[in-house]
């Protein structure tokens, strides 16, 4: 397990000596409140950086030429179908009038937009950005079904004047490769190399300079360059927008599970100390204090990240084909839904039965909060009991994605 040793150098910061998922200046009140022996103080800045999490919103955008796909792209980035009941609504002709908003289900602050088409009469390159109301977006998706044209690379030259990132998706690759395997020729690989090719020729013969395109299916979204293109947007992302996109994406790549278990890890620490001073109460038995309704929040807040609650399995289940019972079947820790207090406190009772190990950690990597922290040993119980059980949810997401590609994988050997 990662414990404390990530502290001095998160992924999360820019600034080295800054704590996991807090700026420079709210590490500096932090260690200052410590060094005064105010824990609530201390605490009181970690609620404070949460509550800016919580108001933090994220809008993506997604364009495209009328067909292309981008209402069933925004379907497939909120881990959603078409047919389920917050999709996006999709159609052969052009559905979507003006910009459409579509909250993702568990992190109403990510919102994704579903833009109308480009190239219509209405809606003309120059102009469009201006239509859409364009400082709403933090970046754009830029889809085409076929092959990019003229009207793309437009469109991404003014979102790139305007000082806004764009991102070039080929969609529906999945029926290429349909419609290319009857040849006897033919390889997946070399079909999509030819794929990318040409949807770059035409970028360039329009004036774009070392496009990247990715080579994306709605249908089998955990297929080709998903993955690849929801780690580069995670990559250039600031800060709290990246967490939150992050905790937003569909689980269904072994990379993105393992970054979300990282991010998680990282923040552990706040919760913690949350939990130990403020409103902190004495449990029965153990000699800790802590908000055991913190504690609840997080363990389900874990559960629903990981799409281990009933509406994100019954979704997964319908798109891969299987019943929800045999997605459930190789889940052992809780659902969501059956997180209590009681079980909250079971859990604190295992992980104080296994030592203070993390008082050490801590000390040896940043000597004066360490030091504070080793004192609580309701810290000590609390971090290492959220620390436990993200492991075990994060192991049960793993093999929830296993079951649910089971059949096509071993169809595909």
């Amino acid at each position: 397990m990662e414990e404390l040793k990530f502290i001095p150098g998160n992924k999360f910061s820019k600034d080295r000596n800054t704590l996991p998922g807090l700026s420079e200046q709210e590490t500096d009140e932090i260690k200052a409140a410590l060094e005064a022996g105010d824990l609530s103080g201390a605490a009181y800045v970690v609620h404070r950086s949460d509550e800016l999490f919580k108001n933090t919103e994220l809008n993506i955008a997604i364009t495209g030429e009328s067909g292309a796909g981008k209402s069933s792209f925004l379907n497939a980035l909120r881990g959603l179908g078409d047919e389920d009941k917050e999709a996006a609504k999709t159609g052969v002709v052009e559905t979507t009038k003006e910009p459409m908003p579509y909250q993702h289900s568990k992190y109403r602050n990510v919102i994704f937009w579903d833009l109308p088409g480009i190239g219509t009469p209405a809606f003309q390159p120059d102009s469009y950005l201006e239509q859409v109301t364009f400082n709403r977006y933090d970046f754009f998706v830029v889809i085409a079904s076929e092959r990019f044209r003229a009207n793309h690379a437009k469109l991404a030259q003014e979102i790139h004047k305007m000082g806004k990132k764009f991102y070039f998706v080929r969609s529906k690759v999945d029926l290429d490769i349909y419609n290319e395997k009857h040849k006897k020729s033919f390889n997946e690989e070399r079909t999509l190399e030819q794929i990318r090719n040409d949807c770059i020729e035409h970028l360039c013969g329009e004036g774009m300079s070392s496009p990247q395109v990715f080579l994306v299916s709605s249908k089998e979204f955990q297929k080709y360059d998903s993955s690849k293109l929801q780690k580069t947007l995670l990559k250039e992302l600031e800060s709290h927008k990246k967490f939150l996109f992050l905790l937003a994406l569909p689980n269904l790549s072994k990379p993105i599970l393992e970054k979300k278990k990282k991010a998680l890890q990282r923040q552990i620490w706040k919760q913690a100390l949350k939990s130990c001073t403020i409103a902190a109460v004495p449990l029965p038995v153990l000699s800790v204090k802590c908000d055991v309704g913190i504690l609840v929040d997080n363990m389900r807040g874990y559960c629903e990240s990981f799409g281990l609650d009933d509406s994100s399995l019954f979704i997964l289940a319908s798109q891969v084909g299987k019943s929800v019972a045999e997605l459930k079947g190789v889940i052992k820790s809780p659902l969501a839904k059956n997180i209590s207090e009681e079980m909250a406190e079971k859990q604190l009772t295992k992980a104080a039965g296994k030592g203070l190990i993390l008082a050490k950690h801590f000390i040896s990597m940043i000597p004066v909060v360490g030091t504070i922290f080793a004192a609580e040993r309701s810290f000590t119980v609390t971090y290492r009991m959220l620390n436990n059980f993200l492991d075990d949810v994060a192991e049960d997401a793993q093999r929830v994605l296993i079951k649910a590609l089971e059949t096509e994988e071993k169809t595909n050997e």
